[in-house]
């Protein structure tokens, strides 16, 4: 696939919905611009896990990590 962006005076540039798609990225992600022997590549910068954002979303009473699900899970059974 191949896209053109006009570079703004401020040097913005807007990404073709297409790019957009494929990187999978949307308003407010961020992009990483990498310099291999003078080609430029371009890719989502990715966090730790695309699940964290939604990490302790169900039960906000739960703590986080493995352990803390286990003892809930055994409270709930009466163990």
């Amino acid at each position: 696939m191949k896209k053109q962006a006009k570079v703004t005076s401020k040097g913005q540039i807007t990404i073709p919905i297409e790019i957009r798609r494929v990187l999978g990225v949307g308003p407010g992600d961020r992009l990483v611009f990498e310099d291999e022997s003078g080609d430029i590549r371009v890719r989502a910068a990715t966090g730790s896990s695309p699940f964290a954002r939604y990490c302790g979303i169900g039960n906000p009473k739960l703590p986080s990590g493995r352990k803390a699900l286990v003892a809930w899970l055994r409270k709930m059974r009466g163990r």
